[in-house]
């Protein structure tokens, strides 16, 4: 329990001598969880001191108090040990989340309070952030500020997460490109150099990263592997190097046709040296405008003008498709594409299974074939099994 008292403001007196009625103030006191004391002024009636002490001693019983003047942290000052704690992602995936902040987040929460942030608030910035980003940006942005807070919540700071319950955009997710065999030898001839790169890109199901992170000790020509190990990305204009995707390393197979020229690539280096460029220095991303992938799509468009623009990661796509028409069974995809679990490849790929929905239909149309019932359900198997009751007279 805590106490009321009146005191007054400081202001003119009356023509008595005596504090003016309107100056009348009420101040609470009462104990914190941890027994200190401390108070609240301002309150212009005694119910409504009342009613905040009251609604105090409930909070408290329940578990649910916060301390108000440890709701007058801002945003920014909780972010930065925020993202310092991100230390179980790899610098890849970390560096798009301080440029959201950065960008997105802090120009417009950074200096709030967050007892000052408001759900509605949220809603509204989120919309306008919706109206001039894509759905990706969005989202990652508002899942920025939503951990944030969620330290804010976990801290005692706030009873609850204002930026939780949002409605957020949808990501549409984009239609994917397959090559056939012949559209991916138009597109590794017009490469130049970089023929074998395209090749073993659109056989084999490697990220960017991994194929130009591969080192010449990684490749084994007797079982035809290449072993996935490290993974290499530009981050912040410099090339970083790390594990694969998920920290996980993989074999992954390559067809007899790419031997010869993946055996070209390793002769005179050593097996520390990079298998891809000139064994030192790791290939940069080519330009998406005039860099030479950008270069070999045009000159194969010329051969085929039916050629899809394609990215580098839809070659992985293609690598997939490819492996899956020539009779692959998913386990042996997802092993090769490094998924997580054979369910992840069947459903990002499940267009590439229509075929299989197909068999089905004609497995168990023959299945009933052979079963009898379609004898069971002729038009004159039905009139013979019909007895014809007459009327009773």
């Amino acid at each position: 329990m805590g106490s009321i008292v009146a005191y007054y403001l400081k202001g003119p007196l009356t023509a008595a001598g005596k504090p003016r009625q309107q100056d009348k103030r009420y101040r609470v006191r009462y104990r914190k969880p941890d027994h200190s004391q401390t108070q609240k002024n301002g309150f212009r009636t005694q119910e409504e001191a009342r009613l905040f002490l009251a609604e105090n001693d409930v909070s408290q019983s329940r578990g649910e108090w916060i301390d108000a003047s440890l709701a007058r942290i801002t945003v920014d000052v909780l972010a930065a040990p925020w993202l310092a704690n991100q230390t179980h992602l790899k610098a890849s995936s970390l560096d798009p989340l301080e440029r959201a902040y950065r960008l997105y987040v802090e120009p417009t929460w950074g200096k709030r309070a967050v007892g000052e942030v408001r759900h509605s608030e949220v809603q509204a910035w989120v919309t306008t952030l919706s109206s001039r980003r894509s759905a990706t940006v969005v989202l990652r942005a508002h899942g920025v500020l939503a951990s944030i807070l969620d330290t804010a919540v976990k801290d005692r700071r706030m009873l609850t997460n204002p930026a939780r319950g949002i409605n957020l955009p949808r990501k549409v997710p984009k239609r994917r490109v397959y090559l056939t065999h012949q559209q991916v030898a138009l597109l590794a001839a017009g490469a130049g150099d970089h023929e074998t790169l395209v090749r073993v890109l659109a056989y084999t199901g490697l990220r960017w990263g991994e194929a130009i992170g591969m080192r010449v000790g990684a490749v084994n020509a007797l079982t035809r592997r290449l072993f996935v190990q490290e993974n290499a990305v530009r981050v912040g204009g410099r090339i970083v190097v790390g594990t694969p995707k998920g920290h996980e390393t993989r074999s992954v197979p390559f067809p007899a046709f790419l031997s010869e020229p993946i055996a070209k690539l390793c002769e005179a280096k050593s097996r520390d040296q990079l298998v891809f460029g000139d064994g030192v220095t790791h290939l940069g991303t080519p330009s998406s405008r005039d860099g030479w992938y950008e270069a070999a799509i045009r000159r194969a468009q010329l051969s085929d003008p039916s050629l899809p623009r394609v990215t580098l990661h839809d070659l992985r796509h293609t690598a997939a498709s490819l492996a899956i028409s020539a009779g692959a069974n998913v386990k042996a995809v997802q092993r090769m594409l490094g998924h997580k679990s054979a369910a992840m490849t069947l459903d990002t790929y499940a267009d590439l299974f229509d075929d299989d929905l197909d068999a089905v239909a004609i497995a168990l149309d023959t299945a009933w074939s052979r079963s009898g019932v379609s004898e069971m359900c002729s038009p004159s198997s039905a009139a013979e099994a019909t007895i014809t009751r007459m009327p009773r007279r």
